[in-house]
């Protein structure tokens, strides 16, 4: 038989582009602007932004979208690619980027060794 394809992606069908969140978390502090993008120091403590999470002011009126993850375990950086018609300018040093607080994921997914196969791929039994 088939390969069970074509369920629709996660999420149910909802449209890609998401309306505000019920609620954001601060998530970092900007530090200079970078090839058109604006780089961020996260403040999550224990949590990175995930990769693509939509990011906002506080009012919750969305900037862009984070672009990048990258830096050292204890001073995760990242950076947004602002919409179009945002003015990277308008950011000034210090200023604070808030996310959704259900688009963070633990540190530890990132730095406790993979037990066992698991993660992608990996770990098909005998069958």
């Amino acid at each position: 038989g088939g390969r069970g394809g074509g369920r629709g992606g996660f999420g149910g069908g909802r449209r890609f582009e998401e309306g505000p969140p019920d609620s954001v978390i601060p998530a970092g502090t900007f530090q200079h602007p970078a090839n058109g993008d604006l780089v961020f120091k996260a403040t999550l403590g224990e949590q990175v932004p995930y990769f693509n999470a939509g990011a906002y002011l506080e009012n919750k009126n969305k900037i862009g979208k984070i672009d990048e993850v990258f830096g050292p375990i204890n001073s995760v950086m990242f950076t947004v690619k602002p919409d179009d018609g945002f003015q990277a300018s308008s950011f000034k040093v210090g200023d604070t980027v808030y996310i959704s607080p259900d688009k963070t994921l633990p540190l530890s997914r990132f730095t406790e060794p993979q037990k066992g196969g698991g993660g992608r791929g990996g770990g098909r039994g005998d069958g």
